[in-house]
């Protein structure tokens, strides 16, 4: 039986040029703007009109790419490593590679495990990438089985991973001095109110790793949840990273991990380290540090493994 692996992502700008297309695509995406057509179009359209200069502005900070694609890529080739006789692709949800281009390199295979870069469950990334990828099987009249999974916060070698890029940003120093902050990327209230569980799995999965922050003996002054990138004027998911900074601005020393993420991308590397570092010095903290996410670390290709072994039976 020849089988593949496809890693599912939200994407980001391989180019400049592909800053609008990420945006425009995003936008349309009737799981983040609810809205039937035509207003969401028109919605996306005035969106991406203000937000373009600026968000092609922040790419070139980062060299005019998304930091997404490289450490995609490299999460491929060790994750292709690890597994015999299983070859490893991955697609994105809003930049090329997209799910459409994708699916035509497996038409000789029997079987797909398409596995979502998100932890958590959410109608805006878990559920429209899943159905964006069957979506164009279906229309590539692919044979292959496809099996797939909603979540995956609570797997005991993903909070590995979790706590050691959160050892590798203390380095030496003492965690006990550190106000630790789980950020999470916002979603609407809205969505939350009409079922939409992302938030209880971001919860339950910090409290996971806090379990295995104290299996590890690694104590915080004290340990916090807060959301990051809301857009427009709808109330969403608090309490908002600013106002989590601000409350305990007395503490001088903060660490943030990016808890929705696996990869790390625009949010982590400039939104994070950038615009919210700004914020922390404004608010007099002396040291502001933002770890990385598991990417291609050893425990999260464990996490991997373990899902595609649960899906191979």
């Amino acid at each position: 039986m020849k089988k593949a692996v496809v890693l599912m992502n939200m994407g980001g700008p391989n180019n400049l040029d592909e800053v609008e297309v990420f945006l425009k695509n995003m936008f349309n995406d009737k799981y983040i703007i609810g809205a039937p057509q035509p207003i969401r179009a028109l919605i996306a359209f005035l969106i991406i009109s203000m937000r373009k200069n600026e968000a092609k502005n922040n790419y070139k900070l980062l060299g005019g790419i998304s930091p997404i694609v490289g450490h995609t890529k490299r999460l491929v080739r060790r994750l292709e490593k690890r597994l015999e006789n299983i070859d490893v692709f991955y697609e994105m949800r809003y930049t090329p590679p997209f799910a459409k281009e994708i699916v035509t390199n497996l038409k000789d295979y029997d079987r797909v495990f398409a596995i979502p870069m998100y932890p958590h469950y959410s109608s805006t990334t878990t559920k429209s990438s899943i159905e964006d990828f069957r979506k164009y099987a279906k229309k590539a009249n692919l044979k292959a089985e496809i099996r797939t999974v909603d979540y995956y916060y609570y797997n005991t070698s993903y909070n590995k991973a979790i706590v050691e890029r959160i050892k590798e940003a203390l380095k030496d120093d003492n965690s006990e001095d550190f106000e630790l902050i789980f950020s999470a990327h916002g979603l609407t209230q809205r969505t939350i109110d009409k079922g939409d569980p992302y938030q209880e799995h971001i919860l339950k999965n910090v409290e996971c790793a806090k379990k295995e922050l104290k299996s590890q003996n690694i104590n915080f002054k004290n340990i916090h949840v807060a959301y990051q990138s809301r857009v427009g004027p709808m109330e969403w998911l608090r309490p908002y990273l600013e106002d989590k900074l601000e409350e305990i601005k007395k503490s001088k020393k903060v660490l943030i991990y990016p808890i929705s993420f696996t990869v790390d991308n625009s949010e982590t590397e400039f939104e994070l380290d950038i615009e919210y570092k700004e914020v922390a010095e404004n608010h007099g903290f002396i040291d502001y540090r933002v770890a990385k996410v598991a990417n291609h670390n050893s425990y999260f290709l464990d996490t991997l493994e373990e899902i595609i072994t649960s899906l191979d039976i």
